[in-house]
């Protein structure tokens, strides 16, 4: 799935002081993510990533392609599916090298998450299950960064599957609005500390309304998560940049 990837250029602006930043991504699998860590690593940053299904033969021809221009790499490869998982993966993981500058949490929601789901309160509980783990990690790494005087940024990225159903689109809606609360109640929280919380959400289309313009694929993704962490992004906080419902890699 990745090595079309690595046959395209990325068209994102240069940012020279993204070179040896520490950057954590979570989720990150041949499937979703490959364009974004491929961006920061083109750009020397240190890399400490999660992989989503563990250390197969297609991720570990990914993670050799990264450690080829990435200044460093620290691999982590336990699942994320609880809280407690995800909170002890956190603490370690933020001082690998003694802080993060950057964290990108990947929550992909596929076909199959979204097949028997039938009440209010099924969505309900779906939701808050599929954003704890990035909940969790988002308030322990802003705490890091705090205690390390680091400002940064975290961006919590949701990607929806292919072929939306009407279904599947109101429970993006749904997953949305409860990753905007978060976000704003996030960002307030930390904006004293100079972390900067942002998300990447499915488009809420509304009936009647023209479609807003929304990120397309994932390089277009990887490019403004470069600029979010960028000292360009410094006053962006808060916000929710829509995607499509379903976002892939180039090639």
């Amino acid at each position: 799935m990745f090595m079309s990837v690595i046959d395209n250029s990325l068209t994102s602006a240069r940012y020279g002081e993204l070179a040896g930043a520490r950057v954590m991504i979570t989720g990150l699998s041949p499937v979703h993510g490959v364009d974004i860590a491929r961006a920061f690593a083109d750009h020397k940053a240190r890399l400490v990533l999660q992989t989503a299904a563990g250390m197969d033969e297609e991720t570990t021809a990914l993670i050799t392609l990264l450690a080829e221009s990435a200044h460093e790499i620290k691999l982590f490869d336990e699942p994320l599916v609880t809280t407690a998982e995800a909170q002890k993966f956190a603490q370690n993981a933020t001082q690998t090298y003694g802080s993060v500058d950057a964290v990108i949490n990947l929550i992909p929601v596929n076909a199959a998450d979204l097949a028997g789901l039938q009440s209010l309160e099924d969505i309900e509980s779906f939701v808050a299950a599929k954003l704890q783990a990035a909940s969790a990690i988002t308030r322990i790494a802003a705490n890091r960064m705090r205690l390390m005087l680091t400002e940064g940024l975290i961006l919590n990225i949701v990607v929806m599957p292919d072929g939306m159903t009407k279904s599947a689109t109101m429970i993006g809606g749904i997953l949305r609005a409860a990753l905007a609360t978060m976000t704003r109640l996030e960002a307030e929280t930390w904006a004293g500390n100079g972390i900067r919380i942002n998300a990447i959400g499915p488009r809420a289309n509304l009936p009647g309304e023209n479609a807003p313009a929304a990120l397309a694929s994932e390089p277009e993704m990887a490019a403004v998560a470069l600029y979010l962490a960028s000292k360009r992004a410094r006053g962006l906080s808060g916000h929710v940049f829509d995607a499509e419902g379903s976002l892939t890699t180039c090639g």
